[in-house]
């Protein structure tokens, strides 16, 4: 885990950032192979599960916070890479 400090005027909040994982790491590099965006990826889940995707659920998802079978299924089925998380 890393931790980020953020000074504000009262005081300081300590955020967690979280390592994105193996499947993260492919799902990004599929993306810049491909010249494609994170939001375009996650417009096309949106439109092939019909469940909602932004960028805060991706992210989620990229670093293993959130399992989500269908769309890791769908983001799989969407950039053709092997299903790492299974």
């Amino acid at each position: 885990m890393y931790l980020s400090t953020i000074k504000l005027e009262r005081g300081i909040i300590l955020s967690k950032l979280s390592k994105i994982t193996d499947f993260g790491l492919c799902v990004k590099t599929e993306l810049l192979k491909k010249s494609r965006t994170q939001k375009w990826l996650e417009e096309e889940v949106t439109k092939r599960t019909g469940l909602y995707v932004d960028s805060g659920y991706m992210h989620k998802i990229l670093t293993g916070q959130r399992n989500a079978p269908k769309i890791v299924e769908s983001i799989c089925d969407i950039l053709n890479i092997e299903n790492k998380r299974e």
